[in-house]
């Protein structure tokens, strides 16, 4: 009687599928990227670097010290919106200083062991936060969709005030020339999305939608030589790196500091960590995500984002 085991396929014969995964990996998050640094408040001048930056220390350092194997980190959608309003209302010098703290606050949990508390938190909780931001994101970039500046930019319930103009956006998007071409980028992007989900043949199923939307809208965007704005590429991505100055370290006793940092500690760990307890019950063939490891892996990359 003979026994057979199944066998893990060897490094080699799955680096084709790992360099093929990096790269779609990369072109989604690339635009990803990008666009939630100027949902937190960056400049076009400042978001691409900014935007590559984090995704490197999300993709290399983070992705390094993970503790679990088949999570991607980046830029996340809540948190860019909650660097909005810490921008907002404590200034953007000390932005990059409660980035740092939230990483240390981070590290710290892990090293304590609280990975598994973040665990507590109601899933249904965390998607109720992020459907909300997901609404306030999509009110502020409508309007970006059209060239246009968001209304209640830098306003008190600047949210509301995008929302409530949305008429108007659509109203330049259809009949001002100014507005026109990106309206139709805009709107080719996300036909291309929900159709390649819905119509996409089984074989090239594999490539996710919102990579072939923005393919697709560059190349038309690109063809037609479209009088649209464009994210500007940085000619040297070290420019956007500062550290932080003497003045602003003295803020670090503020408890306003300490309470934003806390803040988007635990949103951003319960998100993440939320996010391995799905990967984990997608897969069985990975060892288990170990909890203290990616929350401290999650506050490295904070600590050097910030």
């Amino acid at each position: 009687m003979s026994v057979e085991f199944d066998r893990a396929p060897s490094r080699l014969a799955t680096i084709k599928d790992d360099v093929f995964a990096s790269v779609v990996v990369l072109l989604v998050a690339l635009p990803l990227s990008m666009g939630l640094a100027l949902v937190a408040g960056y400049s076009f001048e400042n978001a691409a670097a900014v935007g590559l930056i984090s995704g490197v220390i999300g993709g290399i350092v983070v992705g390094l010290l993970s503790g679990c194997p088949l999570q991607v980190s980046g830029a996340a959608n809540g948190a860019a919106v909650m660097a909005a309003v810490f921008i907002k209302d404590l200034g953007f010098e000390v932005f990059g200083l409660i980035v740092m703290l939230s990483g240390v606050i981070q590290i710290a949990a892990g090293a304590l062991r609280f990975g598994p508390v973040f665990r507590a938190v109601s899933p249904a909780l965390i998607q109720g936060m992020l459907a909300g931001i997901g609404l306030l994101i999509f009110a502020s970039q409508f309007h970006v969709m059209v060239d246009d500046t968001p209304p209640g930019t830098g306003q008190e319930f600047g949210g509301v005030i995008n929302l409530w103009s949305l008429p108007v956006a659509i109203w330049k998007g259809v009949t001002m020339e100014a507005h026109e071409p990106a309206a139709l980028i805009g709107l080719l992007t996300i036909a291309a999305i929900l159709l390649w989900r819905r119509f996409a043949p089984r074989w090239l199923s594999f490539i996710p939608a919102p990579l072939v939307g923005v393919g697709l809208a560059t190349a038309v965007a690109a063809f037609f030589a479209f009088d649209i704005k464009y994210v500007p590429a940085p000619d040297d991505l070290l420019a956007a790196v500062s550290l932080p100055t003497t003045h602003t370290l003295g803020r670090i006793g503020e408890g306003a500091l300490w309470a934003a940092a806390l803040s988007l500690a635990f949103v951003s760990g319960a998100e993440s960590l939320l996010t391995a307890t799905a990967v984990d019950a997608m897969q069985r063939r990975t060892p288990r995500t170990r909890y203290n490891k990616e929350l401290v892996a999650q506050g490295v990359g904070n600590f050097l984002c910030g």
